[in-house]
């Protein structure tokens, strides 16, 4: 880590420190490093995702996340420190094609890494800075359905945030309707049309749920639970971006699965479903670049 990142990263968690600033820090860095002004949409790749950044399109420039003011390593298993920045070769509905740029962050900071609420939302904080307005986040979960299994990717329609925090600071009051784009979820359902839908229930981790906590999210309405996507989407609606959100089912939950959980587990499902569900996400970011929001 550059002296200078390691300095801004400790002061991301000063609260006299204004993380929109750092957030602005890292996106110039990026548009430096990159040579692209403005990137359009931006991919935060959770456990099992990490293929899509090699099938969305070509990567022009590739960082350690941790030359970027604010970003701490990599932690969680399966994830890599890197963003990259990724053309984008875009077919419009009326036949014409353009290019376009994507900000693909390879791996997320998580609540559990006692780092704080705003490095788990910095990279999206960065994405907004780095002018982009569509935002798709992604993760392994473990599911509630077991017609669902470990495999089947899912949009999140909504989410219960269980963490007891938020991004949000001070009389910052922002409505959460509609957070998963309705249009987005459209335009996915188009790309593959047997998605199905489902909420998304946060917990803070790094524990898995236990069996009465997996009853709990259900009888709440939930249909998936992890410990990540709920803070950042959060702060995505802060700042503005369209969010589209994407589940992969690794693991039945605990008490839904007939066996213990195991880390490795997510890893391995996310390995074997990696070239399918990429393609999918791939498609369907050219198709939400096709048809940018108005």
């Amino acid at each position: 880590m550059s002296s200078a990142a390691q300095s801004s990263a400790a002061d991301l968690a000063d609260p006299a420190t204004d993380p929109f600033d750092v957030a602005a820090a890292a996106a110039r860095v990026i548009a430096e490093r990159t040579g692209v002004e403005r990137h359009e949409v931006a991919l935060v790749l959770g456990s099992g995702w990490q293929v899509t950044a090699d099938l969305v399109g070509e990567t022009t420039a590739e960082l350690e996340v941790t030359e970027l003011p604010g970003f701490p390593p990599a932690a969680a298993l399966g994830h890599v420190g890197r963003v990259r920045s990724v053309r984008v070769d875009v077919e419009r509905p009326d036949g014409s094609s353009r290019r376009a740029d994507a900000l693909v962050f390879l791996s997320r900071t998580h609540l559990y890494e006692g780092r704080g609420v705003r490095p788990v939302v910095h990279a999206v904080r960065t994405a907004a800075a780095a002018g982009c307005s569509t935002l798709v986040l992604t993760n392994g979960c473990g599911g509630l359905d077991p017609d669902r299994g470990p495999g089947t990717p899912v949009l999140v329609s909504d989410h219960i945030n269980l963490t007891a925090t938020s991004p949000l600071e001070g009389a910052t009051f922002i409505d959460l309707t509609d957070l998963y784009s309705t249009r987005l979820r459209a335009l996915a359902r188009e790309v593959e049309p047997s998605l199905t839908e489902g909420v998304y229930v946060q917990f803070r981790g790094p524990h898995y749920e236990t069996p009465a906590e997996v009853r709990m999210a259900g009888r709440l309405g939930g249909d998936l639970v992890g410990m990540s996507t709920g803070l950042e989407a959060i702060a995505a609606r802060q700042a503005g971006l369209e969010v589209l959100g994407l589940s992969l089912v690794t693991n039945l939950a605990a008490g839904v699965s007939p066996t213990p959980l195991d880390p490795q587990e997510v890893v391995d499902a996310g390995r074997e479903a990696g070239p399918r569900i990429g393609a999918l996400l791939a498609s369907v970011v050219r198709r939400a670049l096709a048809e940018p929001r108005l």
